[in-house]
């Protein structure tokens, strides 16, 4: 297996503003260029300047990123076809791994054995989040309903 490093990055507060920036021109170019499939950039340095061609999707994804990062939150990016241990599964759904193992032999969440290792897809466990952000909000409506049909809010 692969080792898949799932750290988080996080801008200091003086290099948001430069990330906010980025996104602003990143954005006005992805507009202006709507049918573009490719992006071309100019990577410069002290001396040098060098042309650089992106596919369209990844920009897109930077976009994404600066707008994140630029409004003070942390970023990972994981493959959808990374294998995860359960430690790292657990961090990214910050819970602890005995709560994650519990999802997986619940059958919340999809896995497959490797040896005595359980080995979670990220896709399996994007859906999970997913799934169980839909039930948050499904719960979250109603208690709010009741709450309105009982004249408390």
């Amino acid at each position: 297996m692969t080792r898949i490093d799932i750290r988080s990055v996080r801008l200091p507060d003086d290099k948001q503003q430069a990330a906010n920036h980025a996104l602003t021109r990143v954005r006005a170019y992805l507009t202006e260029h709507r049918d573009a499939a490719q992006v071309h950039v100019t990577v410069q340095d002290e001396d040098d300047r060098e042309p650089l061609i992106l596919p369209r999707e990844a920009v897109e994804l930077l976009a994404s990123l600066l707008a994140h990062l630029g409004a003070g939150r942390a970023v990972s990016i994981v493959p959808a076809d990374a294998e995860l241990t359960t430690q790292q599964a657990a961090d990214m759904l910050n819970v602890s791994r005995p709560f994650l193992i519990g999802l997986l032999e619940a059958g919340e969440i999809e896995y497959r054995a490797v040896g005595s290792h359980r080995r979670i897809a990220a896709s399996s466990l994007l859906e999970y989040q997913r799934r169980d952000d839909r039930r948050r909000r499904e719960v979250a409506d109603e208690l709010t309903e009741l709450g309105q049909d009982m004249g408390m809010i």
